[in-house]
């Protein structure tokens, strides 16, 4: 006869239907804020039940009550076993769970932000695919800045978040599934239906067929009475924020304390709830009534009032805090079909007054060591901070977020120094990776404590080739490049030590009292536009030997009072043209020996009063009416005539003669005497007027250089070697490219007709371009860290520029060959600039294109080598070109050079 689960008070509902297994035994536990393990013994005539039909899947036990009614077991197969069978039947066990039991079967690393510890929780259900619960929660809770899952099963995290907030849950248990109900108060709690009230009976009373309590225990513990934490907010520095929370007992030692650090809350009110829900939840050991009982619909989280206890103050409301059950059915074995059920449980209660909270028993994760997060923020910015300074970072480990400005919370950084309004400081940027630390260890309080290079930001400084270099080097933002950029470096190598600082626009320096700058040997200074000088009070300049100006333009010195000037042994001024001396007052001139003026033309003095030449006792004096000449002698010799011209007589005295009486001293108008004429009005004298200094013609300068600019020479003298073309792709790039002379000659040219080289966007592709007035070859910017790949892109680009392509539109397949003839063109160049720079000791910069295809692009070279035949080479070349992928996006993705070019002509030109 087959067994079947008819009558039966406890019946079992599987997967696998009806009366395919059948309950023997149960024992299980369910308890507050934890989650339930019920463990079934059970029997089938089947002995090869597949087991895995049932893993995983729910199952159900319905318990009759007393009543007639039903109560449910429900959960989750965690574990199902099989032991040797026994006679007719198999015996079978299956460990019931809740479906928050599969949280501690998954973990992660995660980030939330800016949500209450319920919403968290909520989340996590939900992301997991579980939507059984309910918040039954009366209070309000904190929203968390920032709150990190790490390195723990889902399960440890929530319970964690419950635990601190004093939420704790039970499970409502139905016929086809079991809620989880999210609780913190009395209110969220309910008598079982027929179980408000439950009497107690003595063992020994023989009640067993009435549902009742037969056993009663009453255990008080000593607890601390209080528990005060402390936090700090580094915003509020000086604010104070220890709480405090008391609970009185009425015993000995009942107000011992606990003091805790850090509290984890930066508000008071915060902290205040935290310190009373553990406070609470050390008070829910303090009185614990542990009762035994066959009342069958009572489970956690259930309210009932006992009755009938001798000791009239035990008689009142209980909250059920924990069960423990043990059910036993008839055995289809004995062949007894008259057992009665064995149901019998232990429950740990509390008076239904005292608020229950959980322990916090979860261990929170802690970050052992020091991690590297990479600095991130909006698109389109370079620098994301606040006034703190603080930045924001997606850690490697979190799989969920954007590399965002959401990716994590702001993050403090750690500066060499940080006064109050003083110190350093140097802002994170975005896509520099950061060192972060973990305050305790805590991954809620991450801490910034250093940076590191990578591959992608690499260092300043070439090394290891500059090691002796260090520094601080800064970068130009928004969209600044490598050349624009403030940097302060210091040289060590033995012989060449410098300090350098470079300013890429301004420096000011303010010194508030005194500078001294000591230099050994020589110093320059150039200034591109102009320079002021202000000296507050006075200015010493000492020159041991000697000092030149050059000005290209004026000078102007203004001096408020008095100028003096020393000059050891000789001064020379030399004035291109005019010559101007003001003197307010008085002007004086001291020649110790001699003095000469020369005047090229006219000398010309003028003043108001007098002017006095004295030569000892010889005196010339100048005045407005008269000219008075006196001297012991003096003399007169003129070549041919000496003249004295006036309008009336000419009196010439001598102290030893006096004139005749007809003369009466005078000489008449129209007397002369030996060679001296009198003219009236008028004394002349033969000049001399020096030649004319002949102008010659000057031709403009450099119009041959430039007319002699365009011719190339591919073997210049020695001499004459020029320069290493500048490239404006870095230095590093710039000395591979000087090892293939070719590759110089065509950036040369390519220079002359007014191509320009530079780095584009990053991940936008390579190529080159004339178009209208533009020429010009763009780097994809990706590659900036890879000097030898550039320097290979560079020479496949030049080789499309040098290249005499014309496009061939009178057919699809005409113009894809030529096409990708121009591109066999940038590869045949490529190749020969990687071998020029191999031979001249150069790194090898590789081939553009896959690597399959190298043989193919070496050989056509080879043969063209050997037979001078470049055009066969080139469309060697393209017909194997055509299946590489283009270095240029289409419609947002990467195709090969056939549907590139092939999709141009169809969009611009037309199909065949």
């Amino acid at each position: 006869m087959a067994i079947t689960q008819d009558a039966r008070m406890a019946v079992v509902t599987s997967p696998l239907g009806g009366d395919a297994l059948v309950l023997r035994r149960m024992e299980g536990r369910d308890e507050l804020s934890r989650p339930f393990a019920y463990e079934l013994a059970l029997i089938s005539e089947d002995h090869a039940l597949p087991l895995d039909a049932l893993l995983g899947k729910p199952m159900g036990l319905t318990l009759q009550l007393a009543d007639g009614s039903d109560r449910y077991f429900h959960g989750i197969a965690a574990r199902c076993s099989q032991a040797a069978g026994n006679g007719q039947f198999a015996s079978y066990r299956v460990s019931l769970k809740p479906w928050l039991w599969l949280l501690s079967r998954t973990s992660d690393c995660r980030i939330f932000q800016n949500k209450t510890v319920p919403d968290i929780v909520k989340q996590v259900f939900r992301d997991l695919g579980f939507s059984d619960f309910e918040d039954a929660l009366s209070r309000s809770y904190r929203e968390w800045e920032y709150c990190v899952q790490y390195r723990e099963t889902s399960l440890d995290f929530i319970s964690r978040l419950l635990e601190q907030e004093g939420i704790y849950y039970y499970f409502r248990h139905e016929q086809a599934r079991h809620v989880l109900v999210l609780c913190d108060a009395y209110g969220a709690h309910r008598a079982a239906p027929g179980y408000a009230s439950v009497p107690y009976f003595p063992l020994e009373d023989q009640m067993r067929e009435r549902d009742h309590i037969y056993d009663w225990h009453l255990n008080h513990e000593v607890q601390s009475g209080s528990l005060e934490l402390n936090d700090y907010d580094f915003q509020r520095p000086s604010a104070r924020l220890e709480v405090r929370s008391i609970v009185s007992r009425p015993h000995s030692n009942a107000g011992h304390p606990l003091f805790d650090y850090p509290g984890e809350y930066v508000q008071s009110k915060d902290g205040e709830q935290y310190a009373r829900n553990r406070i609470e939840a050390i008070h829910t050991q303090y009185e614990r009534i542990h009762l035994r009982s066959n009342a069958r619909g009572i489970g956690s989280g259930h309210l009932f009032n006992m009755t009938g206890y001798p000791r009239a103050d035990q008689n009142r409301e209980y909250l059920t805090v924990s069960a423990d059950y043990q059910i036993v059915q008839e055995s289809f074995e004995n062949n007894t079909s008259d057992e009665p059920l064995q149901f019998d449980s232990r429950l740990d209660c509390i008076d239904a007054s005292q608020v229950f909270r959980p322990l916090p028993l979860t261990v929170q994760p802690i970050v052992q060591g020091p991690q590297t997060a990479m600095v991130v923020g909006p698109k389109g910015e370079e620098i994301w901070t606040d006034q703190f300074g603080r930045v924001k970072v997606h850690f490697y480990w979190d799989r969920h977020d954007q590399s965002n400005e959401n990716s994590s919370c702001w993050i403090r950084v750690s500066q060499n120094w940080a006064g109050k309004n003083w110190g350093s400081i140097q802002i994170p940027r975005i896509g520099q990776e950061v060192i972060v630390s973990f305050l305790e260890g805590d991954p809620d309080r991450p801490i910034i404590t250093g940076r590191v290079y990578n591959a992608e930001q690499t260092v300043p400084y070439d090394l290891p080739a500059n090691a002796t270099q260090s520094g601080v080097k800064s970068r130009s933002s928004k969209g600044g490049t490598p050349a624009q950029f403030n940097e302060i470096r210091m040289e060590d190598k033995k012989g060449e030590e410098q300090l350098y600082i470079h300013a890429e626009r301004n420096q000011d320096i303010v010194v508030e009292l005194d500078e001294t700058h000591a230099i050994g040997r020589d110093r320059s200074k150039s200034i591109g536009r102009n320079e002021t000088v202000d000296v507050g009070a006075n200015r010493t300049k000492k020159i041991a030997r000697n000092e030149r100006y050059s000005i290209g333009h004026n000078k102007t010195v203004n001096i408020g009072r008095f100028k003096v000037e020393s000059i050891g042994m000789a001064k020379m001024t030399n004035v291109g043209l005019g010559y101007n001396r003001n003197v307010g007052m008085a002007m004086f001139s001291a020649v110790g020996l001699n003095r000469t003026d020369f005047v090229g033309k006219t000398w010309a003095i003028s003043a108001g009063d007098k002017i006095e030449l004295k030569v000892g006792s010889s005196q010339l004096t100048l005045t407005p009416d008269a000219i008075y000449l006196s001297a012991k002698d003096i003399h007169f010799k003129a070549q041919e005539y000496l003249h004295a011209d006036a309008p009336s007589d000419i009196l010439l005295n001598s102290g030893t003669a006096q004139p005749a009486p007809e003369h009466s001293g005078k000489i008449d108008p129209a007397t002369q005497v030996g060679a001296l004429g009198v003219v009236a009005g008028v004394l002349r004298g033969q000049g001399s007027q020096a030649p004319p200094v002949a102008q010659g013609n000057d031709k403009r300068p450099g119009a041959e250089a430039q007319d002699s600019a365009t011719l190339r020479s591919t073997t210049p003298a020695a001499s004459d070697t020029p320069a290493a073309v500048a490239t404006g792709l870095g230095s590093a790039v710039d000395r591979i490219a000087a090892q293939s002379p070719s590759l110089q000659d065509d950036l040369r040219q390519l220079k002359a007709e007014g191509w320009d080289i530079e780095y584009g966007p990053a991940g936008e592709g390579t190529y080159a371009l004339q178009e209208g007035d533009v020429s010009k070859i763009v780097i994809d910017g990706d590659l900036q860290s890879d000097p030898a790949t550039v320097a290979q892109v560079l020479a496949h680009e030049v080789g499309h520029a040098t290249y005499p392509y014309e496009a061939d539109l009178s057919s699809r397949a005409a113009y894809v060959g030529g096409a990708l003839e121009d591109e066999g063109a940038a590869v045949l160049n490529n190749i020969k600039v990687q071998r020029e720079i191999l031979a001249n000791g150069g790194p090898d910069i590789g081939i553009n294109g896959s690597a399959a295809n190298h043989a193919a692009y070496n050989a056509a070279y080879d043969q063209f080598i050997a037979n001078d035949n470049a055009d066969a080479a080139r469309q060697s070349i393209g017909r194997v070109w055509g299946s590489e992928t283009s270095s240029v996006k289409v419609d947002g993705q990467f195709v090969n050079y056939n549907d590139y070019y092939g999709g141009w002509y169809d969009d611009n030109v037309g199909s065949e």
